[in-house]
């Protein structure tokens, strides 16, 4: 992931924004987390399928072609078992987070 610090741990029936917050990230999610945008997005490098299958919220972006395939809102992913490395995309990176430099070996 191109976040600083050590791996997320997504506790069961927490979404990955949860996580991401509960681990002290700040992450874009300009709706709310209510799934009505695609703000909170993560492009999934590896371990798409350990995710819980895309959300209803997900399937709607994803069918008007704002939500590529290879990404997930994390408002609405989960993640029951496994690993899962992502990047937060360009566009929504926040100004005042240090992002470490995507070698693109993830």
């Amino acid at each position: 992931m191109n976040l600083p610090g050590a791996p997320v741990s997504v506790l069961p029936g927490q979404t990955l924004l949860q996580a991401l917050h509960a681990a002290g990230h700040d992450w874009m999610h300009a709706c709310g987390a209510r799934g009505r945008c695609t703000t909170c997005r993560l492009d999934v490098i590896s371990g798409s399928e350990h995710l819980a299958p895309p959300t209803a919220a997900e399937e709607r972006y994803h069918a008007r072609g704002r939500l590529a395939l290879t990404s997930r809102l994390t408002c609405q992913a989960q993640l029951p078992e496994g690993n899962l490395i992502g990047r937060v995309p360009e566009a929504t990176q926040l100004p005042h987070v240090q992002y470490v430099v995507d070698s693109g070996s993830e």
